[in-house]
């Protein structure tokens, strides 16, 4: 059981992940990969992620196994900004921190007190280990990640949405209990269930809850009680992640391709900022395409401060869901029939 503490002035400092932490998606998706839970989410995924890797997996399969812990320095804050900015910070990472860790994940690995054998480089510093480890998180970040990006993060930003709107509505106590079901909140405390039984106390520090597509199951945090608390949680889950473009579908046929992928965007709300990101369009284009699908009744538009919030309407869903449904025949005979 994970119980995550709260003080009054962690209620207030409690705060939304501004987009999805590319490491975290690269480090969770790699423990997708190796189990077999997820068909209907992951199985597609882990095809074709498979035909593309290379021998860059030997390095992570030492530094992240498939349960237990893995090492917080391969998770920086800076992730958040980029791909580039994450792996930077991975090799500015404190000597002394990167020798506890590996110990920690020796130790967790096998009950046993020195770091594994493919690790030791890393531990005893320089340049070249650290170039080997980056180079290997920036290959299976491109074979793993980065061909699904615009779906990771049209579910995270939805995610995003959807908790906006409950602190909008209740607070950050509104915004902790519309969490998803394996988090429950028992005020002052965020209970989960966790592989161990552990105790957070924020101590005025506050929570950055972060969505995550490739998180499953359980809630993940940093296990440095020093470092800022992160709290890691699954996105909900719609359709499998694609690199096809819905271009082909009688949606886009009929309202257009650029219409088709705003309505799309939208999810479970969005701004018209989200909306321009997730359908890769100016924010001109998508505000008069939100424009024209709130006048057909499809989308309705709620203002706050200087932004706007759209969500679809049922009409909106109604349409949206029945070329999702429209299009399931085509899955089917690609891939035959799936199982959860």
């Amino acid at each position: 059981m994970l119980r995550i503490h709260f003080t009054g002035d962690d209620l207030a400092a409690v705060r939304m992940a501004a987009r999805p932490d590319v490491l975290w998606e690269t480090i969770l998706s790699f423990h997708r990969l190796r189990d077999r839970r997820g068909p209907v989410v992951y199985g597609e995924w882990r095809s074709e992620t498979r035909m593309r890797l290379g021998g860059e997996t030997r390095l992570l399969a030492a530094l992240v196994p498939s349960r237990g812990y893995f090492p917080d320095f391969l998770t920086p804050a800076e992730a958040v900004h980029g791909l580039d900015e994450g792996l930077q910070a991975i090799r500015a990472t404190d000597l002394g921190r990167l020798r506890g860790e590996l110990s920690l994940l020796a130790a967790d690995r096998s009950g046993g007190r020195t770091v594994p054998h493919s690790l030791r480089a890393l531990a005893d510093g320089g340049a070249e280990p650290f170039d080997r480890l980056v180079g290997a998180l920036r290959s299976y970040h491109r074979a793993a990640v980065e061909p699904y990006w615009p779906h990771i993060r049209a579910r995270v930003e939805a995610d995003r949405a959807r908790r906006g709107r409950a602190l909008l509505d209740g607070g950050a106590e509104e915004l902790l209990a519309s969490l998803p079901p394996m988090l429950r909140w028992q005020a002052p405390v965020l209970e989960a269930d966790y592989p161990v039984d552990r105790d957070v106390h924020l101590g005025g520090r506050g929570l950055l809850l972060q969505p995550s597509y490739f998180c499953r199951g359980t809630p993940v945090m940093l296990r440095d009680p020093a470092l800022p608390p992160v709290l890691v949680y699954p996105v909900t889950h719609g359709e499998a992640p694609t690199v096809r473009a819905p271009g082909g579908s009688s949606l886009a046929k009929l309202v257009g391709q650029t219409r088709s992928a705003v309505l799309h965007a939208i999810g479970d709300g969005g701004t018209t900022s989200e909306l321009a990101r997730r359908a890769g369009v100016s924010l001109a284009s998508a505000s008069q395409h939100a424009g024209v699908l709130r006048e057909a009744g499809l989308i309705a538009t709620l203002r706050h401060g200087n932004a706007v919030l759209h969500t679809l309407t049922p009409l909106g869903a109604a349409l949206l869901g029945g070329a999702q449904r429209q299009a399931e025949p085509e899955r089917y005979a690609r891939n035959g029939p799936v199982t959860s």
